[in-house]
């Protein structure tokens, strides 16, 4: 599946896939398929990337267009 808010969150940070892919400990070609969708990326990574992005995984997922993440229950 193919979520394009994956290069869109990367580009506006700009970085490269290189160094989100060493954020996530995984290959850059790896990244690179996430993003293109060849690969569907791994729950804990899209985790991982919105506590990164400061954002939801909804948002990274297309389900929201609302940047802001959640409150975190306690």
């Amino acid at each position: 599946m193919y979520y394009p808010r994956l290069k869109d969150l990367r580009e506006d940070h700009d970085l490269k896939q290189k160094e989100v892919a060493v954020i996530l400990g995984i290959d850059q070609r790896v990244y690179s398929n996430y993003e293109t969708g060849k690969r569907e990326i791994p729950t804990r990574f899209v985790i991982q990337l919105a506590e990164f992005y400061h954002t939801s995984t909804d948002y990274i997922l297309g389900r929201t267009t609302l940047i802001t993440p959640y409150p975190y229950k306690k």
